[in-house]
C-alpha cells in the first residue's frame, strides 16, 4: 500500500500527471523565471531533508547514493552535497559520467569529502559499499524511463535491493519503472520512501508499481500555483475535491425528512452480516431514514442489529434469497418512500435475482447504488446500465470488474485507469474500482484516486461498509460524483482511524462502523 503526504512547503495540488506534462509544467515554471538548475537544486534539497530526518532519528552514519547520467542523477548530486555535512556520503555512479549541463554541474560543485566510483570500472567497491550502507539513495532513472532495466543496472538493483538492513529511498520513482504505466519489465528498485516533486504520476497510484514506491511524499519544488491551476492532469485525489467541496454542516431545522431515506435491498440466507454492516454504515453516515427489505428468514437476526431501521420482511426463495414475486412491492416502496436504493451486499445470486435486478434498475426513479452481487446480477445483461434513467453508482472489486467487463482479474489490475474511466463513459455510470487507491471514475471522464486507507481493510464486510455509506450519502441528495468521492474518502479514513487504534491486524469492518462517529464529530 503506497500512502502519500502532502508537503508543508510551498502549493501542491494532490493531481496525477503524466511525464508529458510533468515536463511542460517545469518548462512553463522556466518561463515564468525559475531555472531548470534552480528546481534540481530544490528536488535534492528535498531528498538530502529526508535523509537528514532518517539519519538523526535513527543515529546513521553511512549513505550511498546511486546516480544516473541524467538529471534524476543530478538531483543525487545535490543531495550527495547537502548530506555530506553531517555524514560519510559515497556517490556511485551507476551508468557513467553525467550527460546533461545541469547534472554535470552538480556533479562538479560536490565536495572533496564525497567518495566518488564508477560501477562500471569499480564494480566490486561499489557491492561493498552498497551492503555497508545505511541508507541507499536511487537517483538513477527519472520520469523519462522506459523499457527494461540494461544488464548492469538490473545486476544493480539486485545487489541494492539485498540490503535488508539500509533505509531505502527513490527520487521522484523506483529507477526501472515506467512512469505513465507503472509497468516494470524485468525487474527495480525498491524503495521505503519516494521523493517525488509537484505533483503525484501515474506509477505511484498504479497496480504493480505502487507496491514498489513505499511511502511516497509530494514536494514543491517552485512551480507557481497558476501553472499548476492551469495543467492538464488524468486524476485527482479525493483529497484534493474534499477540500475544494468540503462538506456542508446541516440546518438547525433539519428532520429525518430533509436527511434523506435510503431502500436497502441486501442480504439472503448465510449472507446477514452484509445487510447489517451496509445497514449500520448508512445509518452512522447521517441518512433519515433507512427502510431495509430483507428475507424472512433473517429478519429477525438483522432486526435485533439494527433496531433504528424500517423492515420490509420478503418471501424468499428455497436457498434464502429475495423472490421476484416481491417486485411491485419493492418498487412501490423505492418510488413513493425513499430518495435512493443500495442493492447488493449478500442478496445472493441465481436467475430470478439477475431479472429482479434489472427491472428494478429500468424502472427506478431514484439514484442507485450495485455493490456486490447486484453487480453481479447485471454482468450477463450489461447493457441493462445504458437504459437506467437514474444515476448509477457500482462498487466493484477487481474480480466483479473483471466480470463486468468478461475480462480476468489481472487484466483489470494492470490497467485499472483506463479500465475504470472507459467503463464510466461507455456506460454512463459512476465506478468505483476497490482496492488500494480506489479510483472513482465517472461518466463525464473525470477519474478520482483515493489515497486514505490501508491494508488492515482488506477483510470480508469493509465493501459492505463502503456501499452502505456511499448509499447513505446518495440517499441525502448528493449527487453520484460526491457520494461516490465522500464515501471512498471517509471510508478509507476511518480504517486508518480503526488501524491506528486497534492496528491493521485485528480491526474489523464492525468497527469502522463504530468509529464513523469519530470521523463526523469535528465536521
Amino acid at each position: 500500500m503506497t500512502f502519500l503526504i502532502l508537503s508543508d512547503e510551498g502549493e501542491v495540488y494532490m493531481l496525477v500527471v503524466t511525464s508529458d506534462e510533468m515536463r511542460n509544467i517545469e518548462k512553463k515554471a522556466v518561463e515564468n523565471g525559475s531555472t531548470y538548475l534552480g528546481l534540481m537544486e530544490k528536488a535534492g534539497g528535498f531528498i538530502a531533508e529526508k535523509a537528514a530526518k532518517i539519519i538523526t532519528a535513527k543515529k546513521l552514519k553511512n549513505i550511498v547514493i546511486l546516480c544516473g547520467k541524467g538529471n534524476n542523477g543530478g538531483d543525487g548530486f545535490v543531495a550527495a552535497r547537502f548530506l555530506s555535512v553531517m555524514c560519510d556520503v559515497t556517490v556511485i555512479l551507476a551508468d557513467g559520467e553525467p550527460k546533461t549541463n545541469d547534472a554535470k554541474m552538480n556533479f562538479n560543485l560536490m565536495p572533496h569529502n564525497i567518495k566518488t566510483i564508477s560501477y562500471i570500472a569499480e564494480k566490486e567497491e561499489c557491492i561493498n559499499s552498497i551492503n555497508n550502507a545505511e541508507i541507499l539513495i536511487d537517483a538513477i532513472y527519472g520520469i523519462g524511463f522506459k523499457d527494461a532495466l540494461n544488464p548492469e543496472i538490473y545486476e544493480l538493483s539486485e545487489y541494492y535491493n539485498e540490503n535488508k538492513k539500509a533505509v531505502k529511498i527513490s527520487v521522484d520513482l523506483p529507477s526501472g519503472i515506467m512512469c505513465d504505466t507503472g509497468e516494470i519489465i524485468n525487474g527495480c528498485f525498491n524503495a521505503d520512501y519516494t521523493v517525488t516533486f509537484t505533483a503525484l504520476k501515474p506509477l505511484h497510484i498504479l497496480y504493480p508499481s505502487m507496491d514498489f514506491c513505499g511511502e511516497v511524499s509530494v514536494e514543491n519544488v517552485g512551480v507557481p500555483k497558476q501553472i499548476l491551476d492551469e495543467c492538464s492532469y488524468i486524476m485527482k485525489t479525493t483529497d484534493e475535491y474534499i477540500c475544494e467541496n468540503p462538506l456542508t454542516k446541516r440546518r438547525k431545522s433539519a428532520h429525518k425528512g430533509t436527511n434523506g431515506t435510503l431502500f436497502s435491498l441486501c442480504g439472503s440466507y448465510g449472507m446477514a452480516g452484509a445487510a447489517v454492516l451496509s445497514g449500520s454504515a448508512a445509518l452512522r453516515t447521517g441518512v433519515g431514514l433507512l427502510r431495509m427489505a430483507v428475507p424472512k428468514s433473517i429478519y429477525e437476526l438483522v432486526s435485533s442489529k439494527l433496531t433504528e431501521a424500517v423492515f420490509m420482511p420478503l418471501k424468499q426463495n428455497d436457498d434464502g434469497t429475495v423472490s421476484i414475486e416481491e417486485f411491485n412491492k419493492i418498487l412501490y416502496d423505492v418510488l413513493e418512500k425513499s430518495s435512493a436504493m443500495l442493492i447488493g451486499c449478500g442478496l445472493g445470486m441465481n436467475d430470478e435475482l439477475n431479472d429482479l435486478v434489472s427491472l428494478l434498475i429500468e424502472n427506478s426513479t431514484k439514484p442507485i447504488v450495485l455493490d456486490a452481487d447486484g453487480i453481479n446480477a447485471v454482468c450477463m445483461n450489461i447493457n441493462v446500465l445504458k437504459r437506467a434513467t437514474v444515476p448509477l453508482i457500482l462498487t466493484p472489486h477487481p474480480g466483479e470488474m473483471a466480470r463486468l467487463t468478461m475480462s480476468d482479474t489481472r487484466t483489470v489490475q494492470c490497467d485499472r485507469y483506463n479500465i475504470a474511466k472507459n467503463f464510466a463513459e461507455e456506460y454512463g455510470v459512476t465506478l468505483v474500482l476497490k482496492g488500494a487507491n480506489t479510483l472513482v471514475a465517472t461518466p463525464d471522464g473525470n477519474v478520482y484516486v483515493n489515497l486514505t486507507g490501508n491494508n488492515g481493510m482488506a477483510k470480508g464486510g469493509s465493501g459492505d461498509v463502503l456501499a452502505g455509506m456511499i448509499a447513505s450519502f446518495l440517499a441525502q441528495g448528493m449527487s453520484a460524483e460526491k457520494a461516490a468521492v465522500y464515501g471512498v474518502y471517509y471510508h478509507g479514513l476511518v480504517g486508518d482511524l480503526c488501524s491506528e487504534k486497534y492496528s491493521s491486524r485485528s480491526m474489523l469492518p464492525s468497527d469502522m462502523v463504530t468509529e464513523l462517529k469519530s470521523v463526523w464529530r469535528n465536521l
